[in-house]
């Protein structure tokens, strides 16, 4: 059957704000077709099982949190310091804040791969992809640091965009401009380190 590529997206669209609002165990084809304003039974005609669907979700969150090459090529104009770093980790935090639903989604996957193996699969590749995609892009950039800056930075970011965007008021008498930039700072280590590998 040939399929309407546009309305496939808006479909995963509107599974991710199911996800989002209902939760793993609210995502069903019904709440799919309900949210996207389509005729029920269209979800099904165009993801054969849920098991697909959610697949295919993992996919589309990747998409949609990924930055907009034209404002990274203007980010990356100036010069290859720390203050650059940090700036690229609040366009991070602006991002995810931007787009809440799917990363609240992206969470809702994270739980219910660890009661699923095949899902749990699925988002190692991605997120395993993600990792090895910012850490070839800072390293290609130039940028000060090495393998385990990019690491430290993921995992530290992690946590704080976890809290952030569930519970912000546990870091409401911290300055996030003072955590980031110090993140960053203990991520790069000292100012004469030189680049190492995890590898």
């Amino acid at each position: 059957m040939r399929q309407n590529l546009a309305r496939r997206t808006a479909l995963l669209d509107a599974a991710i704000e199911v996800l989002a609002r209902d939760g793993s165990r609210g995502l069903t084809f019904r709440a799919v077709d309900a949210l996207a304003g389509v005729p029920t039974g269209t979800a099904s005609n165009y993801f054969t099982s849920r098991d697909e669907l959610i697949a295919q979700v993992a996919q589309r969150t990747r998409e949609r949190l990924t930055p907009v090459e034209s404002e990274v090529r203007r980010t990356m104009r100036a010069p290859r310091t720390r203050d650059l770093v940090t700036l690229l980790m609040h366009q991070l935090l602006d991002r995810m804040r931007q787009d809440r639903p799917t990363y609240l989604a992206m969470l809702e996957l994270r739980l219910e791969a660890t009661r699923r193996p095949e899902l749990r699969a699925v988002l190692v590749d991605v997120f395993s992809e993600n990792l090895r995609e910012s850490i070839k892009f800072h390293l290609d950039a130039d940028l000060p640091g090495d393998e385990t800056t990019v690491v430290l930075l993921y995992l530290a970011m992690s946590g704080l965009l976890i809290d952030d965007l569930t519970v912000p008021d546990v870091l409401t008498p911290y300055p996030y401009d003072t955590l980031i930039a110090t993140m960053v700072d203990r991520a790069i280590g000292p100012r004469d380190a030189t680049r190492q590998s995890l590898t």
